[in-house]
C-alpha cells in the first residue's frame, strides 16, 4: 500500500525542498513510483522541477497545479478536479504548487470548527487534498507521495499533515530552529486530538477521512558551511549541534510516543542536509539534481567530483524510507 510522507518544519531555511527533491529522484531511480506534491505557496519545489513555461500552464484555469485541482471545492461548486500530475522523469511525478494556495488556507481556517461539528461540506474542504492524493495513488499506482509544506503551523499544514502517514523534520543547529520544535510538538498533539474528534463526529457520512496521526520518522540536520577560521560558526555548531538530539527527544518523541506517532528506531537522526554552496544555481538552472550535473551544466574541476559524490548524502534516508513503504 502506498504511503505519504511530509517534509515539514515550522522554521524556514532548513533545506527541506532541496532535500526532498533529491531523495524523490533517487527513489524513482530505484524503481519506486513517486509523486511530489508542492503544498508550499512559495512554490520552490515547482521552480526546481519544471520550467517557468510549464508552471504557467499548470496555473491556467484548466491546469493541474494543486490550487487548480482543489479550486471547485474552494469555490463551493463541486469536488476536486481529477487531473493527472506532470511526469518529470520515469517514475517521478509532480503536482505543481500555486501562489493561490494561500487563499485556500483562509477557507481551511474558517471551516475547521464546523468540520469538527460534523458539517459535511466543510469536512470536504478539510479533506480535499487528502482525497486528491488518494485518487492519485490509485490512478498512477504510486508507491510513495512526498509532500513539501510551508514553514508554519497554519490550517493548510494541519490539513495536509493530518492526511500523511509519516513526516520528517529538517532542522538546523541554531536557537530558533531548536526552539521551534517545542511549538511543533505541542501542535502535533493538539491536531491529533482534533482529527480524532472529526473522525468520531463523521463516522457514518461516507467521506474518506484521515486519521490525523502522522508518524515521526526522524530528523535531518542542515549541514553548516564551516570554512577555515570560521570560529564563530564552529562555536555555534558546538553549542547548538549537541542539543539537537536531546531537544528532539524532549519536544517531539516524548510527546508523540504516548499517542502512537513515533516509529521505533535506535537513532532518529537520518543524516545531514548537504550544503551544496555554488552547485545549487547549476542544479536549478538545469532542473536536475546536483548529482546529475556535469560539465554539460557548466561545472568543472573539483565541482564535478563534489556533484557526483553528493548522492552519498542521501543514501541513508532513502534506505529508511524504502523500509517503510
Amino acid at each position: 500500500m502506498a504511503k505519504t510522507l511530509s517534509i515539514f518544519n515550522n522554521k524556514g531555511g532548513v533545506g527541506k525542498t532541496t532535500y526532498m527533491y533529491h531523495i524523490a529522484h533517487l527513489l524513482a531511480r530505484r524503481g519506486r513510483k513517486i509523486l511530489m506534491v508542492d503544498c508550499d505557496s512559495q512554490c520552490n519545489l515547482t521552480s526546481y522541477s519544471i520550467s517557468i513555461e510549464n508552471t504557467e500552464i499548470a496555473w491556467q484555469p484548466d491546469g493541474n497545479s494543486i490550487f487548480r485541482i482543489i479550486e471547485p471545492v474552494y469555490e463551493g461548486i463541486g469536488d476536486f478536479n481529477r487531473r493527472s500530475p506532470i511526469e518529470i522523469e520515469n517514475n517521478l511525478f509532480l503536482t505543481p504548487g500555486d501562489l493561490n494556495l494561500s487563499l485556500f488556507e483562509d477557507k481551511l481556517g474558517d471551516t475547521w470548527n464546523s468540520a469538527k461539528g460534523g458539517s459535511r461540506p466543510d469536512l470536504r474542504i478539510q479533506t480535499v487534498i487528502y482525497r486528491y492524493i488518494d485518487w492519485c495513488i490509485n490512478h498512477l499506482n504510486l508507491d510513495l507521495v512526498l509532500i513539501d509544506l510551508g514553514p508554519n503551523l497554519g490550517a493548510l499544514n494541519r490539513a495536509v499533515l493530518g492526511g500523511s502517514d509519516f513526516f520528517i523534520i529538517p532542522i538546523a543547529a541554531d536557537l530558533f530552529s531548536l526552539r521551534g520544535t517545542d511549538n511543533l510538538g505541542n501542535k502535533l498533539v493538539i491536531w491529533a486530538d482534533e482529527w480524532r474528534q472529526i473522525k468520531e463526529s463523521n463516522e457514518r457520512n461516507g467521506l474518506l477521512i484521515p486519521n490525523g496521526k502522522p508518524i515521526f520518522l526522524g530528523y535531518v540536520v542542515q549541514q553548516h558551511n564551516i570554512r577555515n577560521n570560521a570560529e564563530g560558526m564552529t562555536r555555534g555548531w558546538q553549542i547548538f549541534g549537541n542539543q539537537i538530539n536531546p531537544i528532539v527527544n524532549q519536544n517531539i518523541i516524548d510527546r508523540l510516543q504516548p499517542i502512537g506517532q513515533v516509529i521505533e528506531r535506535d537513532n532518529y537522526n537520518l543524516g545531514q542536509i548537504p550544503n551544496f554552496h555554488s552547485l545549487i544555481p547549476y542544479s536549478l538552472n538545469a532542473l536536475k539534481p546536483v548529482f546529475d550535473c556535469t560539465h554539460r551544466e557548466g561545472l568543472n574541476g573539483a565541482h564535478i567530483t563534489t556533484a557526483r559524490e553528493s548522492v552519498n548524502h542521501f543514501t541513508e534516508i532513502v534506505d529508511t524510507i524504502e523500509g517503510v513503504i
